[in-house]
């Protein structure tokens, strides 16, 4: 007889994203709770995926659709990520599918089987020839007797040292000779950094040994905890994070650490892989899908127990966790824009309850969410306010590039910034770039009508690059096209190429300075697999004296050799309609300016403006965050931003832009009925509907409402009745978003 489970298919839309009871044929076997099973869904009984969530209604008088397979119960999912799906589903408003693909690698799940790579090993059967020169083969000889000597082999092995091919092998197999057994095999990109092991002891500072006592009793407690460490650019927050691993690990539970980029991820694996070498896991976007798939294996069957990755990382299935650090805690690349648009910081909140486990978050700007909470007793705050081993704070000096301007220089540098730079070559240092924007030119506009080349799917300037090819390219879409000879709205030959991104800073550079060799770092030239380790170990050994780059150079690299850092547009972010402008500009400047001097050579940083006098620049030169804190939280306080309430963005999405602006209408609507009537006791402010920053983005238009509130159980009741009954129309779709990165 068949029995009956409940199960939640995970391509269910929210709105009827619920269980639903399938018979489970005998043949399948059984199907505890987490098991990921394969179901007809809908009208049209399309085959998806689905969790079981438990038994089901065995009601004799109902219909229902069968199970048609499952997956190996080694990938179930367990009670603890089955409890953080039904958290991101409710904290987040997501769909149970957008929650398990979150936190389930991608080849789990994919259409194209699990991706599991085989090794097949060779060894000699009871039934092969004692002697092998019995054999006429050379090539069968010298298999048997290599087999002989070594034992089980991998093939591919056998293969390269015997120069010999797998058909030769596979004869020997059909004689019985030779058996082949086949293994399943775990890729390890990062396997080779484990080769070079330093277990060398770690010596503290005075101001790190009272940091460390303090964290590791917060630690000892085995309740959850959270601690805040504030430390000074070059302070040493990685070497107490390494003892407090060291300590948690002893303790035989599990570390999972958490850096802001991928760019991050060569340097931190080089330390911690030579430290616990096979014991460490890496997860990131850049790895393939059978690598990120074997290091969850790796993880969820407890051969791993620190695991270093990015934001995806928090997931990792760790059975017994006892500490999660944040390092660059601060960094908005911890916030998801896709669903479920989660922080990593309210994960590692859930998990630490789960584990009684202790979450470190670190870093020198620390986000003024986090600050509040550490000033407010929330979180406990540690502090480190000079630098390791006696290092000094660069000077840094603000250039006005109107004066520039003024004295001819139409230079992306100034001319302080280029005698800075020839000093640092001549003394045989090294030097770090920053500018914000890549390609060559940031936009092309007619000199006659004042058109801007825009992009003719989404509503932003196209940019000029000049490599590998001379072309116009969309930042968002990846539209492509040549530059025009003419203005495509006039006709008029008078086009002027507006701004400067990386591409051209680097060629001005090789024109002034020939003697430097230039690095350029950009999503430009990052875009194979190997490029971060590639690049950044090449400029740590010194095979360039200039490292040009985004944002992605600015944060948590360690250069012993980088005396100078030169910020090319500090107030480029400043001046956009968003209350963390500051708060970002701030940090970047901060950051970048801390890569310099972290050595015995004294640092110098040169920042560029055209907003000289702008006090948020000057407190970033100055490094001073507590009087930047000080002076930004009255007017978050007076102006009711985050930390004070919550943001909650709603936003609607079209092909159809008379549809979208109904939609937009008729969900505002909606909203001030609901918070007038069932849900008047909501404390809510709604603005909009408006245009989203941008309002067209690859055919799609976009329009949002924002609210402050406080997200609590009660104000997730009203949003879920929005995103449920709000959307009339199917061209039209609802994403909710709290606390976004862009307000």
């Amino acid at each position: 007889m068949e029995s009956v489970i409940s199960v939640r298919v995970l391509d269910a839309p929210f709105h009827i994203d619920k269980d639903f009871d399938y018979d489970l044929p005998p043949h399948i076997g059984a199907c505890p709770r987490g098991t990921l099973v394969r179901v007809p869904f809908c009208g049209g009984n399309r085959l998806s995926w689905g969790v079981v969530t438990g038994e089901g209604d065995p009601g004799a008088d109902v219909r229902r659709k069968s199970v048609i397979s499952k997956l190996d119960d080694r990938f179930a999912l367990d009670e603890e990520m089955l409890g953080l799906c039904r958290f991101l589903c409710d904290y987040y408003l997501c769909s149970f599918g957008d929650a398990v693909r979150c936190i389930l690698p991608p080849a789990l799940l994919s259409a194209h089987g699990l991706n599991i790579r085989y090794t097949y090993l060779c060894a000699l059967t009871a039934s092969a020839p004692s002697d092998a020169a019995s054999l006429r083969s050379p090539a069968h000889r010298a298999i048997l007797a290599y087999l002989a000597a070594h034992g089980e082999t991998p093939r591919e092995d056998l293969c390269r040292e015997l120069n010999v091919t797998s058909a030769q092998i596979k004869a020997l197999c059909e004689k019985g000779y030779v058996a082949l057994r086949r293994q399943e095999e775990l890729r390890n990109p990062y396997a080779q950094y484990a080769e070079a092991r330093d277990a060398s002891p770690i010596h503290l500072s005075r101001a790190q040994t009272a940091a460390y006592d303090q964290i590791a009793a917060l630690y000892d407690a085995h309740t959850p905890r959270a601690a805040l460490l504030h430390g000074v650019t070059g302070s040493g927050k990685t070497k107490i994070m390494l003892s407090l691993i060291d300590r948690v690990l002893a303790d035989g539970r599990g570390v999972i650490l958490m850096v802001p980029e991928i760019a991050l991820t060569p340097q931190t694996v080089h330390i911690f892989c030579a430290r616990y070498g096979e014991r460490v896991a890496v997860i990131h976007s850049s790895l393939s899908a059978g690598e990120r798939f074997d290091a969850w294996r790796r993880i969820s069957s407890g051969q791993v127990d620190l695991v270093i990755g990015t934001r995806s990382a928090v997931f990792a299935p760790l059975k017994n966790l006892g500490l999660m650090i944040v390092d660059e805690e601060h960094e908005h690349t911890y916030k998801s824009e896709q669903d479920p648009k989660y922080h990593t910081r309210q994960i590692c909140s859930y998990r630490a309850g789960v584990h009684n486990a202790l979450v470190l978050l670190a870093s020198a700007t620390p986000s003024f969410e986090s600050y509040y909470k550490a000033k407010k007793g929330q979180y406990t705050l540690v502090e480190l306010k000079e630098r390791f081993g006696g290092a000094k704070l660069p000077e840094a000096e603000i250039v006005d590039m109107r004066e520039e301007l003024r004295a001819g220089n139409l230079s992306p540098m100034s001319r302080t910034l280029f005698s800075a730079l020839e000093e640092t070559g001549e003394r045989g240092e090294q030097a770090i770039l920053f500018l914000n924007r890549r390609g060559y030119n940031a936009s092309l506009q007619c000199k006659n009508c004042g058109e801007v080349l825009a992009c003719p799917h989404c509503s932003v300037a196209l940019t000029y690059h000049t490599t590998p090819s001379p072309r116009l390219m969309c930042h968002l879409c990846g539209y492509r096209a040549a530059p025009p000879r003419v203005c495509p709205s006039c006709a008029s030959p008078h086009i002027s190429y507006v701004g400067f991104g990386t591409q051209k800073v680097e060629t001005e550079l090789s024109a002034q300075l020939p003697e430097m060799r230039v690095l350029r770092m950009d999503a430009d030239t990052t875009g194979t697999k190997q490029a971060y380790d590639t690049m950044l170990d090449g400029f740590r050994r010194g095979e360039a004296d200039i490292l040009l780059g985004t944002q992605m150079v600015t944060k948590g690299h360690d250069f012993p050799r980088v005396t100078l850092v030169g910020v090319l547009l500090a107030d480029m972010g400043m001046y956009v309609n968003d209350f963390r402008a500051s708060e970002r500009t701030f940090s970047l400047l901060t950051q970048v300016i801390g890569r310099a001097g972290r050595a015995e050579a004294a640092g110098r940083a040169v920042i560029q403006t055209f907003s000289p006098t702008n006090e948020v620049i000057e407190l970033a030169k100055r490094q001073d965050y507590c009087a930047f804190y000080n002076s930004e939280i009255q007017l978050r306080e007076k102006m009711c931003f985050p930390p004070f309430c919550d943001m909650v963005q709603l936003t609607l999405t079209s092909p159809k832009e008379k549809n979208l602006f109904e939609a937009a209408k008729r969900c505002a609507d909606m909203a001030v009925a609901q918070a007038e009537g069932d849900f008047s006791d909501v404390p809510l402010q709604m603005f909009g509907p408006m245009e989203a920053q941008v309002y067209k983005q690859a055919e799609q238009y976009r329009l949002r409402l924002m609210f402050k509130c406080r997200w609590n159980a009660r104000t997730r009741e009203l949003f879920r009745l929005l995103l449920t009954e709000a959307p009339s129309d199917r061209s039209v779709t609802v994403t909710v978003d709290i606390n976004p990165l862009h307000s």
